[in-house]
């Protein structure tokens, strides 16, 4: 018995062991490093790629690096409470110490495309569009060393700190980066409709992005094949602070948008009031600078993508 005991406390004593070695591995090493590419990117000097660029970036990347201040110089993204750490978007503006002016064109269409850093980290699984059409690509670069207002030197500086969970989320390659095969992206031709409609409302807005069950459950690469696609459920934080679960924008008769009209959702994206006169979230971008075509070849993709049920109580955004 005395034996059994004495075996027992020996592996009892290695899995403490091998818990603390692995715990200390994540609290105290670095993250791990990747190639670092930089890739053979042209910037359009065209106004139509440029009125492009500024839209996408003041729709899609204003969300995040947008401070109250109007400047592009980053906010808080997720606040400790939410398990990740307190985690902060990069400043964007102009300003010399900010990171951006370190990365050359390529640097920059490299991490978006991968998520890869230009010191080989990983930047988290947050700056991903690995399907964004290299003219969109390019003209969202093109705004970003414009001399737009959003993007006037701020010295802001901000400091993100990971919590243990995601440390070894990156660290057990949870949060991989995505691999690049070079290969061309185009859009679809806006005369196709459905098919232009898919790509703005996967890929240039990601509106499956928050509008589909979770992040966590998101396939970035095959948006189809995210839980809840369309149906709403996402935990999104507005702009006022507030938390709020995603809208179905599915064809769901009472859940959904169903029995809404294409000018009522128009109207909707547009100025944030749904059609019974109620305002939608803050954590809605509003479409304002999308043209005519775009949000009706988005409404046109919605009432093709196959209907379900939102999977929670209350889906208010």
């Amino acid at each position: 018995m005395k034996k059994l005991l004495k075996i027992l406390g020996i592996i009892l004593g290695v899995i403490v062991l091998l818990i603390a070695s692995t715990a200390a591995w994540v609290k105290f090493t670095d993250f791990p490093s990747y190639e670092v590419k930089n890739l053979e990117v042209k910037l359009p000097t065209d106004s139509l790629s440029l009125v492009n660029g500024a839209k996408i970036a003041r729709t899609v990347c204003a969300y995040c690096h947008q401070s109250d201040n109007g400047k592009f110089d980053g906010k808080l993204f997720s606040d400790e409470s939410e398990g990740f750490g307190e985690i902060w978007s990069a400043n964007l503006t102009h300003h010399p110490n900010a990171n951006i002016a370190k990365y050359s064109d390529g640097e920059i269409a490299y991490l978006l495309r991968t998520g890869i850093k230009r010191d080989g980290k990983m930047a988290g699984p947050f700056m991903l569009f690995p399907k964004l059409s290299d003219d969109d690509l390019a003209a969202v670069i093109a705004f970003l060393r414009s001399d737009a207002p959003e993007l006037e030197a701020s010295e802001a500086e901000h400091h993100t700190r990971y919590s243990f969970l995601a440390k070894a989320l990156i660290k057990f390659g949870v949060f991989d980066p995505l691999e690049y095969d070079g290969e061309p992206i185009a859009a679809p031709a806006a005369t196709d409709q459905i098919a232009f409609g898919r790509y703005l409302a996967t890929r240039r807005y990601d509106c499956s992005g928050c509008h589909s069950a979770s992040f966590e459950t998101n396939n970035i690469l095959e948006p189809e094949k995210s839980v809840g696609y369309f149906a709403g459920g996402n935990i999104l934080k507005g702009h006022d602070g507030k938390y709020v679960a995603s809208r179905n924008i599915t064809q769901h008769p009472s859940q959904g948008i169903g029995k809404w009209t294409e000018e009522q959702f128009k109207n909707a994206v547009r100025s944030g009031i749904r059609p019974d006169g109620t305002a939608l979230s803050t954590a809605m971008p509003r479409f304002a600078l999308q043209d005519e075509a775009e949000i009706e070849a988005i409404y046109a993709y919605l009432k093709t993508v196959p209907v379900l049920e939102t999977t929670i109580a209350k889906a208010s955004h």
